[in-house]
C-alpha cells in the first residue's frame, strides 16, 4: 500500500490540514468494497471528487458515469488516502435497548363511579421496545416496517431528536458514547419532507449550504469547483438552473428534489448520515437514483441509516443491513442474504422468485392482526439473534473516538471540521464552519434573493402603506388651527399609528414558511440562531426606511402638520420606529404560534387593543387602575404620544380663540352677537377681557388636556425603538426553546 501511494503524485494526496480541499470526482459511482473483518481504507468524498478543476481547466469532459454501472477502477485510481487514515478506526454506530414511550390522552376516560384509585386519564404507548443493532462505515442500514411500526421514531432516535430524559438504551460510535454536541458535528439529518426554498434554483440551493457548511478558509472558487461536481454526482445537471418550484410554481421534479435535499446535508461529507424515507413518493427509477447516490456516499467513507417503507427489489440489492419492525419491537435484524434462512426457520420459508421484502412485510402484517400478534416472532428473533450475535468488529488501534474523527479529517472527511486550530489536539472539534458574521451574510443573501424573486410580496406592501398615505393626505388635507383642526389631527394621528402596525402582518407568513427549513439547518450547525436573528433584523431596516419615507412624505406636507423641516424629520423617525417596533413585533409572535391564519387572528386582535389604550379613545387619566399597565405596554401609545408633541409642543400657537370656545358645544349654533355678549359676561364673572381673538387654548393645553406629559417626544422614540429590540430579543428565545426539533 505505501508503494502504491508513493507512485501517486502529490497533487493526488491529501495532505492534513490542507485548505485547498480536493474536490469530488462525478465519474466515481462504486467502490469495491474490503472485507468488514479487517481495517480498510475508505475514500472520502472529497477524495473521490478530486481533480475536477484542473480537469475543467484541461477542457476534458467529465460524464456522470450511469447509476447501473459499477466502476471500480475509478476507486483504485483515486484513492489517495495517507498513512494516518490506514491505522485508523472504521467507525461503527451501536445502539442497545433503546427503549422509547409516550403517553396519549383517553378519548374517553371512565366515570368515576366505576374507576379505581389507579385509572388514569393517560395511556402509555411504546414506540420502541428495547431495539439494538449496530451501523458499519461504507454500509446502508435500513429500517423496514409498515406505517406505525417505530421506522421514523427509531430514526429519531439515533439521530438524537429524542429528549435524552425520555430515550432509554444506549448509543454509542466505536464504543464510546455519542455526545450530543459531537454528534452535531459528524452527522446529517435529511427530513421525509423537501424543505427547499421554492424560488432559488438548485445550483443556489447547494451553494447556499456550501457557504454554510465549508469553512470560511476554502476559496470561493473551491467552493463553486465543489457544488458542481456534487451536481453532477447527485446527476442534476440538467436541473441545475431549474428553481425548486411550489405549488404557484413549476419546478424540478420529485426525485430532483430529494437529491437536492440530500444533497445540501452531504456537501460537508458528513461521517453519518441519517434520511428519514428517502423514497418517499418517487416512481421505481427516481426511487433507485437516490439509493444509489446513498450508496456512493456510504461507500466514500460515512455512516449511511434511512427508514424506508416497501424497497424493491433493484434497491434490496444496494442495502447491507435490515432492522425490520413492528409496533415498535425487532423482528429481524441483520444482512437481506440471511432473510430466507431466517424466515425458513420460522416456518415461513419464502418461496422462490418472491421479492423477499415484499414477504416479509406481508408476512408481519398478518402477524400483527392475528390474535398472538407478532409476539412469537419477536421471541424467535431473539434466540436467532443470539445464535448469530458477534462482538461488534471495529479496530479501535488504541485511539480515541475524537483522534479517529480528527484522522477522518484529515483525510478530507467532514470538511466543515477541516478547519480545528490544530491537529494535534483531537479533543477540539469546530462547532460552525463560519464565524457570525459570515452566517449573517449568506443568510441575508439568500433571504434577499428569494424576496426579490417575489416582488409581488414587496408590491403589496408598499402598495398598502401608500394606498393608506393618499387616502389619509386626500382626508386630512390642509388642516386648519380650529377646535375642529384639533380633532381631526388626533384622529390622523391615531390612525397613522396604528396603521404603521398593522401593515407589519404580513411579514407573519415570511418565518412560518421557512420556519422548519430553520429547524433542519439549525439542528446540525449551519448556522447560529443569533446569526439568523441579527440578519433577518438587518436586512428588514432598509425596507422599513423606505416604506416609512413613502408614508411620511405622503402625508406631512398634505395635512399641514406642524415643526417645519425638523418636525418632518421627527414624525418621519417616528413612523420609522413605529414599523420596526411592529415588524419585531409581529416576528416574535410568529415565532410562537404555528399558523398562518392563527397568527393574523393574534396580531389583529393584540394590535386592536394596543389602540384601544394608547389614549386616543380614553385619556391616561380616566384610564382605570386595573387597565392602566395595558396603557404602558401599549406599542401604539409611545409614537402616538411622540408626534402629538412634535405637533403641539409650539406654545406660541393657538388652536382656540374667543369665540371658538363655543364650537364644541350647542351654544355653538347661536349667532356671532350672542356668543360676544356672552363672551363679556364672561369677562365680568373671569375679571378677565375674553375677546373674539383672545387665545383660549394653546398646543400645551392641549397636550395636558390628552394627558401626554409624562414622557418628551424623543423619549417616546427611544422607547418605540427599545421596543423592537426587545421583541427580536424575545424572538431568539423563542427560537431556542422552541425550535429544538426534539421529541418528548
Amino acid at each position: 500500500m505505501s508503494g502504491f501511494l508513493g507512485k501517486l503524485s502529490p497533487a493526488k494526496r491529501v495532505v492534513a490540514g490542507n485548505n485547498d480541499l480536493p474536490l469530488f470526482y462525478p465519474n466515481q459511482t462504486s467502490m469495491e468494497r474490503c472485507p468488514r473483518d479487517t481495517p480498510r481504507v475508505s475514500a472520502t468524498l472529497a477524495e473521490l471528487l478530486m481533480n475536477v478543476e484542473d480537469a475543467r481547466n484541461d477542457h476534458r469532459v467529465l460524464e456522470m458515469a450511469s447509476p447501473l454501472t459499477s466502476s471500480a477502477s475509478s476507486f483504485n485510481s483515486w484513492t489517495s488516502a495517507p498513512a494516518s487514515s490506514i491505522a485508523s478506526s472504521p467507525f461503527v454506530l451501536s445502539f442497545t435497548d433503546l427503549t422509547y414511550s409516550v403517553k396519549i390522552k383517553k378519548k374517553f376516560p371512565p366515570f368515576c363511579g366505576n374507576s379505581s384509585s389507579n385509572d388514569s386519564a393517560l395511556n402509555t404507548k411504546i414506540l420502541l421496545n428495547g431495539i439494538s443493532g449496530e451501523a458499519h462505515e461504507g454500509e446502508m442500514m435500513a429500517v423496514l416496517g409498515a406505517s406505525g411500526s417505530g421506522k421514523s421514531t427509531l430514526i429519531d432516535a439515533l439521530a438524537n431528536r429524542i429528549a435524552k430524559d425520555s430515550l432509554r438504551g444506549s448509543i454509542t460510535l466505536n464504543g464510546e458514547v455519542l455526545e450530543s454536541s459531537l454528534q452535531k458535528v459528524i452527522s446529517a439529518y435529511v427530513m421525509q419532507d423537501d424543505l427547499l426554498f421554492p424560488m432559488l434554483t438548485v445550483e443556489e440551493t447547494l451553494m447556499f449550504s456550501a457557504e454554510f457548511r465549508l469553512p470560511r478558509s476554502l476559496s470561493k472558487k473551491k467552493k463553486k469547483a465543489r457544488v458542481q461536481s456534487l451536481i453532477d454526482q447527485l446527476g442534476l445537471r440538467s436541473a441545475a438552473r431549474t428553481m425548486i418550484g411550489d405549488e404557484g410554481h413549476r419546478g424540478v421534479s420529485g426525485g430532483e428534489r430529494r437529491r437536492v435535499s440530500i444533497g445540501i446535508d452531504i456537501i460537508h461529507d458528513p461521517i453519518i448520515l441519517f434520511l428519514d424515507e428517502p423514497t418517499s413518493g418517487l416512481d421505481s427509477t427516481s426511487a433507485y437514483m437516490v439509493i444509489k447516490v446513498l450508496q456512493r456516499i456510504a461507500q466514500s467513507g460515512s455512516i449511511v441509516i434511512m427508514s424506508i417503507h416497501q424497497p424493491s427489489y433493484r434497491i434490496m440489492g444496494l442495502l447491507d443491513r435490515l432492522i425490520f419492525l413492528s409496533r415498535g419491537n425487532t423482528v429481524f435484524s441483520g444482512s437481506p442474504t440471511y432473510l430466507p434462512q431466517f424466515f425458513s426457520e420460522f416456518d415461513h420459508p419464502i418461496p422462490e422468485n418472491e421479492n423477499k421484502t415484499e414477504f416479509a412485510l406481508d408476512l408481519i402484517r398478518e402477524l400483527e392482526n392475528a390474535p398472538g400478534g407478532t409476539k412469537q416472532l419477536v421471541e424467535y428473533h431473539k434466540e436467532w439473534r443470539a445464535k448469530q450475535q458477534q462482538a461488534a468488529r471495529y479496530y479501535n488501534n488504541g485511539i480515541t473516538l475524537k483522534e479517529a474523527i480528527t484522522a477522518s479529517i484529515s483525510r478530507g472527511k467532514l470538511v466543515s471540521g477541516a478547519a480545528t486550530t490544530s491537529t494535534n489536539s483531537p479533543s477540539s472539534f469546530q462547532t460552525y464552519a463560519n464565524p457570525f458574521w459570515i452566517e449573517m451574510i449568506v443568510i441575508g443573501k439568500r433571504s434577499i434573493l428569494n424576496s426579490m424573486r417575489q416582488p409581488e410580496l414587496i408590491g403589496m406592501r408598499i402598495g398598502a402603506v401608500m394606498v393608506t398615505g393618499i387616502i389619509l393626505a386626500t382626508m386630512f388635507t390642509n388642516l386648519d388651527n380650529s377646535p375642529k383642526g384639533v380633532q381631526e389631527r388626533l384622529g390622523f394621528f391615531a390612525f397613522a399609528m396604528s396603521t404603521t402596525f398593522y401593515t407589519c402582518a404580513e411579514a407573519i407568513p415570511v418565518f412560518l414558511q421557512e420556519r422548519y427549513i430553520f429547524m433542519r439547518e439549525t439542528a446540525y450547525n449551519a448556522y447560529r440562531r443569533s446569526s439568523y436573528v441579527l440578519s433577518q433584523s438587518i436586512i428588514s431596516i432598509p425596507s422599513l426606511i423606505f416604506l416609512a419615507a413613502c408614508f411620511a412624505a405622503t402625508t406631512f406636507f398634505a395635512v399641514g402638520l406642524a415643526g417645519g423641516a425638523s418636525g418632518f424629520l421627527f414624525f418621519f423617525f417616528t413612523i420609522l420606529a413605529s414599523f420596526w417596533a411592529g415588524s419585531s413585533f409581529v416576528t416574535f409572535l410568529s415565532g410562537v404560534v404555528s399558523n398562518v391564519m392563527l397568527g393574523f387572528t393574534v396580531v389583529v386582535a393584540i394590535l386592536a387593543y394596543f389602540l384601544l389604550f394608547s389614549g386616543f379613545f380614553i385619556s391616561r387619566d380616566r384610564i382605570p387602575l386595573y387597565w392602566i399597565w395595558f396603557h404602558y405596554l401599549s406599542l401604539v401609545k409611545y409614537p402616538y404620544e411622540g408626534v402629538l408633541q412634535n405637533e403641539f409642543e409650539d406654545t406660541t400657537k393657538c388652536f382656540v380663540r374667543g369665540v371658538q370656545i363655543f364650537d364644541n358645544s350647542p351654544l355653538g349654533q347661536f349667532p356671532s352677537d350672542v356668543k360676544m355678549s356672552l363672551l363679556k359676561s364672561m369677562s365680568g364673572v373671569l375679571g378677565i377681557n375674553v375677546t373674539a381673538e383672545t387665545c383660549v387654548t394653546t398646543g400645551i393645553d392641549i397636550l395636558k388636556q390628552q394627558g401626554v406629559t409624562e414622557i418628551s417626544k424623543w423619549n417616546c422614540l427611544w422607547i418605540t425603538v427599545a421596543w423592537g429590540f426587545f421583541f427580536r430579543i424575545l424572538f431568539y428565545f423563542t427560537l431556542m426553546i422552541g425550535s429544538k426539533n426534539k421529541r418528548r
